[in-house]
């Protein structure tokens, strides 16, 4: 940040204050990030039965809401520029600065991005692609200082700081969409795609039927429930072997997940598209084959009902 304001104060470029603006915003919620990380880790406490995670939404919520503010700032003081241009200079010594800092960035934005999709942690995977944002921005300044050092067009300096800027606002829009989208329990569709078809994919024929499923995240803790239909006739023991069957392939060929998983008993009118062999109790043969998808594990019944 400080080397970026430098390159400013050096240019006298609007353009490379939009650089060093949005670092400022690097700054400050790369800290209330590093506060979320350690809060979101304090194992779960009767207050908090769920874990402390769901902090790390609004330390990405925070993060979004600077990252579109300081664009909205750069589009303004730019728009500005462009009636009232002023002198600028020192245009390749700013690009040489600018450059370094955007390559240091960039490098660790990868790093945390990677890092972030491993622990998992929303908060580290954001920074990092804010860091990969100013890097993007880095570039995009690099090439317009050349461009205004070469063609002596000092417009170029506003007009190109606006497109950076409406490029700044976008990315907090997405980082600001996807936090409240976590406060708010939206799902995670591909996670939740990919576990359902596990199950439909390696169903066993002792499970009827699953419906009612529901995942929700805590930072980097998911969580989910369904209801499971298995043979009425199963004893406590039985019933807990099927679940924990459930549980384990979930748990390793998915993601690592909390599940609860409530089990309901079979009824007659299950017996249609039920697949268990030799049934003692079976009313009516099987005639349907139920595909398990997201349109039908996510109902509150039965697939018969």
């Amino acid at each position: 940040m400080v080397v970026k304001f430098c390159a400013y104060l050096l240019t006298n470029s609007i353009f490379v204050l939009t650089d060093a603006a949005e670092s400022i915003v690097n700054v400050v919620a790369s800290s209330f990030a590093f506060f979320s990380i350690y809060l979101s880790s304090q194992p779960r406490d009767e207050n908090h039965p769920y874990g402390h995670g769901k902090v790390e939404f609004f330390s990405v919520f925070l993060e979004g809401a600077l990252i579109l503010i300081a664009g909205l700032v750069i589009v303004f003081k730019s728009v500005y520029g462009i009636f009232y241009p002023h002198i600028i200079h020192d245009l390749l010594t700013g690009a040489i600065i600018i450059g370094i800092t955007g390559i240091i960035n960039g490098a660790l934005g990868y790093y945390m991005i990677n890092k972030g999709k491993t622990l998992p942690s929303i908060t580290i995977e954001a920074d990092g692609r804010h860091l990969i944002t100013d890097m993007i921005t880095s570039i995009g300044l690099v090439i317009g200082l050349l461009l205004i050092n070469f063609t002596k067009l000092l417009v170029l300096d506003s007009v190109l700081a606006i497109l950076v800027g409406s490029y700044i606002i976008v990315t907090g829009y997405k980082l600001v969409r996807s936090s409240v989208g976590g406060l708010m329990d939206e799902t995670d569709i591909k996670v939740v795609t990919d576990v359902v078809k596990i199950l439909n994919d390696k169903r066993r024929e002792e499970w009827i039927d699953i419906h009612n499923f529901r995942a929700q995240k805590y930072g980097n803790d998911l969580h989910i429930d369904c209801h499971l239909t298995l043979p009425n006739y199963f004893d406590l023991n039985r019933v807990h072997e099927e679940v924990s069957l459930v549980d384990k392939m979930i748990n390793n060929e998915v993601t690592k997940t909390e599940l609860f998983i409530h089990t309901d008993p079979c009824l007659p009118d299950c017996c249609h598209y039920c697949s268990m062999p030799n049934c003692p109790i079976r009313s009516a043969p099987k005639t349907e084959h139920i595909e398990w998808t997201m349109d039908r594990v996510i109902r509150n019944k039965k697939h018969f009902e």
